[in-house]
């Protein structure tokens, strides 16, 4: 006698309920439609003068505050699904990962962070600016390869977004691409099974205007991207290279090296939670701040 779907039943835990969803095929999907999207602003875009065109996006290219409100939502949708994708792998723990293919596949999440940052960057809005000349500082702390990095990646003051740019576009797209690719091949997703989500996403596109701060004289305080506020706020207290790369870090090297069973992978797991409710707390204070 076969087992009814987890939803079926009359009576089912937190965990079978939030394991049953389909977090990876929603952030697939998302992801979709942010590539997409962003194909579709990117023409539109001029790195040499960001705020300019991200400005005349928004006016004067037809159905442009839709489409970068697209790109802005199924972005965030996809970072957020991906978290609980992730969180669902973890708390099911019934898939086995050699530790290359685990490594492979958890560097997606601070590449997908990654693409998210340096797309508030290319708004240089008062929120971008701040966000870029933050990054630029955290990359030049960082011992002896500071200057390379911040060359290689960032270099915003030298010239631009146009760096920034090139990353957004075609390095980290690809470093992504590269990270998910064996898991993608084994799973798939199609549109007609996701289609709350699809309509949820076109639906806050088409209301809700995105994000986007002038430069303001006056402005003392700038509240960074949702995710960077904790690391803002740790800014205030200790050195960028603490900050921006050991703190972070620290939550990097115990995701890859999680155990795949035994109490070693509890501790791990205690170690990670700590990390987040730490984070969480500065994260609080920061935008309590703001």
């Amino acid at each position: 006698m076969s087992t009814p779907p987890v939803f079926d039943r009359p009576c089912f835990s937190l965990k079978e309920r939030f394991i049953g969803i389909r977090w990876g095929g929603n952030a697939l999907i998302s992801l979709y439609i942010s590539v997409i999207s962003g194909i579709i602003v990117a023409l539109q875009y001029n790195p040499a003068e960001p705020f300019h065109s991200t400005s005349a996006i928004e006016l004067l290219a037809p159905f442009g505050s839709f489409w970068r409100g697209l790109h802005y939502y199924s972005s965030q949708a996809f970072f957020l699904l991906l978290l609980c994708h992730f969180v669902a792998i973890t708390w099911e723990n019934t898939h086995y990962y050699s530790r290359a293919t685990w490594v492979r596949l958890s560097l997606s999440l601070p590449v997908a962070l990654l693409l998210l940052f340096t797309g508030y960057i290319l708004r240089d809005d008062a929120t971008g600016e701040a966000a870029g000349q933050i990054a630029e500082n955290i990359m030049l702390s960082v011992p002896f390869v500071g200057e390379w990095l911040n060359d290689l990646l960032l270099a915003i003051t030298a010239n631009g977004v146009k760096r920034v740019y090139a990353n957004h576009l075609a390095g980290l797209m690809l470093i992504g691409a590269w990270c998910i690719w064996p898991h993608i091949r084994r799973y798939s997703a199609r549109w007609r099974d996701h289609l709350p989500m699809v309509c949820a996403v076109f639906l806050i596109s088409a209301f809700l205007v995105a994000p986007m701060e002038p430069q303001r004289f006056g402005l003392v305080h700038i509240t960074g991207p949702w995710f960077f506020l904790g690391l803002q706020e740790a800014l205030r207290y200790t050195p960028p290279f603490w900050a921006g790369i050991l703190l972070p870090g620290l939550l990097l090297a115990a995701l890859l090296k999680l155990p795949h069973k035994g109490r070693r992978r509890m501790a791990y797991l205690a170690g990670i939670g700590l990390w987040l409710v730490f984070y969480a707390g500065l994260t609080a204070v920061s935008a309590l701040r703001g």
